[in-house]
Parts: C-alpha cells; sequence; structure tokens
C-alpha cells in the first residue's frame, strides 16, 4: 500500500483486510479510466457485466440502504421496499452518498463506510465465481465472490431486482 495510494482506496483496503477479506484487498486494482458504470467497469476488468457488483445507495423510509446489485440487474425500489419493510424506498442525492458512506458516486465501494450501512446483495452475482466491485474510489476495484461480500457486509441475499 503506497502512501499516494488515494484514502478511498486505503480505506476500503484496510476495512477488507480487518474483515479477513486478505485476498480481496491484494486484489485492488487502480484503473487508469474511473469506471462509473457497470459496463464500463467490465470493459476495464474483461468479464461479463453481470459480474460487476453495483453498489447502489438509497434511503428507505429515511433510513440508509446499500444495495450490491449485479451489473445485469435493476434494483427496483418497490421490491426493496418490501424486502427491508419500510414504505418507501429512493434513491439518495449525492450528498446522503457521500456523509452516509464516505465515497463518491462511481466509486462506492460494498465495505469501508464511517458506519455499518443496512446491505441488501443481490443473489444472481452468485452466478459468478469472480465478481468486481468498486474500491472507494471511480477508478478502483477489487475481486470478490458473493460469499465474501455478504459475510465482510453482514449483508442479507435477496432478489433485488423486479424479476423473481
Amino acid at each position: 500500500m503506497s502512501d499516494q495510494e488515494h484514502p478511498g482506496v486505503r480505506t476500503v483496503r484496510s476495512a477488507l483486510r480487518a474483515a479477513g477479506a486478505t485476498r480481496a484487498a491484494d486484489g485492488i486494482r487502480v484503473l487508469d479510466d474511473a469506471v462509473r458504470t457497470a459496463a464500463a467497469a467490465a470493459d476495464a476488468v474483461e468479464v461479463p457485466v453481470g459480474a460487476i457488483a453495483n453498489s447502489l445507495f438509497f434511503l428507505a423510509d429515511g433510513q440508509p440502504l446499500l444495495v450490491l446489485t449485479s451489473g445485469a440487474h435493476r434494483a427496483d425500489t418497490k421490491r426493496l421496499a418490501e424486502l427491508v419493510g419500510v414504505a418507501k424506498v429512493r434513491r439518495a442525492d449525492p450528498d446522503s452518498v457521500r456523509t452516509h458512506t464516505g465515497q463518491v458516486i462511481g466509486g462506492v465501494s460494498p465495505i469501508g463506510h464511517p458506519a455499518k450501512i443496512r446491505t441488501l446483495v443481490d443473489v444472481h452475482l452468485a452466478e459468478y465465481d469472480v465478481v468486481w466491485a468498486a474500491a472507494g474510489h471511480p477508478n478502483g476495484v477489487y475481486p470478490t465472490t458473493f460469499d465474501e461480500l455478504v459475510a465482510v457486509t453482514g449483508g442479507t441475499p435477496a432478489t433485488v431486482s423486479g424479476e423473481q
């Protein structure tokens, strides 16, 4: 780990190590260009778009909710509300994302936030042996697995799209 490393990436690397995900921490890649979309990330690491774990940040009746969804699927807010037992789930604004995660949209990692965030993990990610997640900066990604995402986030596996 370099002193030149972006603070967001350094935080994610430390959080992964603390969670016992040393291989993921050591696998962080900082790309030349930002990969703010699942398609861009998939192209950059040469995997199917479904193997990208999008970190989507919502407010569920005003409380933070992180949804890690396969890049091949869209999260359905009505479905999310049912899953977490709230009346309304809406996309969070950039300031809320930054406040709750310490990271910017396009680089939000599943881990490394100032406080634990309720997390749902798309079961479709289990279809891939390796999935890639953001590493706290729009240029940072790391390889992991569905099981590891569930473990390090304390997340709940769920079907987050409207598809059952």
